[in-house]
């Protein structure tokens, strides 16, 4: 087989594939047998019809067409490996020559494949990088808000007739209405007044509700059919409870902690609260790195990429090409396309592995995310074809703690930090570093094996 590149530009190569006649054959054999096993021709067994009355009963057209059929993506394959690049989508594939229809066997199968690769990037040297963190400073404060935490665990809520307040629980109804149609609502939801981890301006109306008492207010919704759009939103109090939590004494740490003492407990939590900063350490550490790849390594983000992942999501969310968001969501995605690119690269630079147990951990905490029983979520990524997308993305995140190790970490006070804890000493105990995994399908995830064309027509 000979294969010749063309370079159309950074993200889009075009092969020319010749394969001659020879290396083709094998699969025509093949192909002879399927179609010989399939006809029933007088005076001949099913099964040893010879090729030359296969070509006058079905024609040798069918039989090179199921031929380059079953081939054509394991030349592609081979091609596109030759070149050295990575492919980021399906290519698009034209036939241009096929072996002999007629006289004599012969000939050769040409086609071409124009593909969206990966660009060309050349990372900085690891060892010459520096990345700054907070240090580690555990304050009184901190303790008091750690045994908080526990005590809120330990709580309880009790119903009260007085206006809500900030930190007051109440249970609640909501009806989203637009231009005088109702278009949401929900009922019985329990929310802690305060949060503000839902809709904007609905802490500032439940203040100085009573139960049973309403208010309504203008806001924009956060999610569903009317994502995005404003609408006046009415909720009701149907309960206001406050928590009442137990006193941080001795009997105390005692039912909460394996410790006889408060003291005891608090100097306990102390650790905790340090453990947690250095984890957050790690983390600022992997972003920070993150930061200077971005900075550092600048190129062009595939465009067709970028404008098929866009349209994707905009399909799946029923809007269409024109949509107010869809700028937003096409800045979104190219961020996302550069950092998966540049995050291939590190993971091959750094040659990560992951392991079958990754995989499988990685799987399984993905599956109670979505609220699914594991192994009918790993069939089903298996049935779509997503684990090579999973593995990837398992790579990218190793790819950052190797990475940290031969980066200098030193915190703002100039020391250095040691990170080994989190991010191990080899590749066989590092741990992810890594924050809330997006698990959209996106289109770096088409990996150079199942980025292959469709069959010839």
């Amino acid at each position: 087989m000979k294969s010749t590149v063309e370079n159309l530009d950074p993200a889009r190569l075009k092969l020319t594939v010749e394969v001659p006649y020879e290396e083709l054959k094998p699969s025509l054999d093949a192909a002879y047998t399927s179609i010989g096993s399939q006809i029933q021709v007088p005076g001949f067994r099913r099964g040893h019809v010879p090729n030359r009355v296969i070509d006058q009963r079905v024609g040798r057209a069918s039989v090179i067409q199921e031929a380059v059929n079953n081939k054509l993506n394991d030349f592609y394959r081979e091609a596109i490996t030759e070149s050295g690049r990575v492919p980021m989508a399906q290519p698009e594939v034209e036939v241009t020559e096929l072996p002999n229809v007629t006289g004599a066997q012969g000939g050769q199968l040409v086609f071409i494949a124009e593909v969206v690769v990966r660009p060309e990037i050349e990372l900085p040297e690891l060892d010459s990088l520096e990345v700054t963190v907070d240090t580690v400073d555990v304050t009184d404060e901190d303790v008091e808000t750690e045994l908080e935490s526990l005590r809120a665990r330990f709580g309880s809520l009790k119903a009260v007739k007085r206006k809500a307040k900030t930190g007051d629980f109440v249970t609640m109804d909501l009806k989203a209405v637009i231009d005088g149609e109702e278009v949401d609502s929900a009922s019985g939801i329990s929310y802690e007044i305060g949060k503000g981890n839902m809709l904007k301006g609905l802490d500032t109306a439940l203040r100085g509700l009573k139960a049973e008492e309403s208010a309504t207010f203008t806001t924009t919704l956060a999610g569903g059919e009317h994502e995005g759009e404003e609408a006046e939103v009415t909720v009701t109090a149907s309960a206001v409870k406050q928590r009442e939590l137990p006193e941080a004494d001795d009997d105390f740490a005692q039912m909460a902690s394996e410790f006889d003492t408060i003291d005891e407990l608090r100097e306990d939590l102390r650790k905790q609260a340090a453990q947690r900063k250095a984890g957050d350490q790690a983390v600022a550490a992997r972003d920070a790195l993150l930061d200077i790849l971005r900075e550092k390594v600048v190129f062009d983000v595939p465009e067709a990429i970028v404008e098929q992942e866009t349209l994707a999501h905009l399909q799946a969310e029923g809007k269409k090409a024109d949509d107010p968001h869809a700028d937003e969501i096409r800045d979104d995605i190219t961020t996302g396309v550069r950092d998966q690119i540049i995050l291939d690269v590190l993971a091959e630079q750094t040659d990560v592995n992951v392991t079958q147990e990754e995989l499988i951990d990685f799987l399984f905490q993905t599956a109670q995310q979505y609220g699914m029983e594991p192994g009918q979520f790993m069939q089903g990524a298996q049935q779509a074809g997503q684990i090579p997308a999973f593995v990837s993305e398992i790579a990218r995140n190793k790819s950052l703690a190797l990475a940290l190790r031969q980066v200098s970490v030193r915190d703002s006070e100039g020391a250095d930090v040691d990170l080994s804890e989190f991010i191990g000493s080899d590749q066989l105990d590092a741990q992810e570093i890594v924050s809330e995994v997006e698990h959209d399908a996106s289109p770096a995830e088409a990996d150079s094996a199942d980025a292959s064309p469709a069959s010839a027509e």
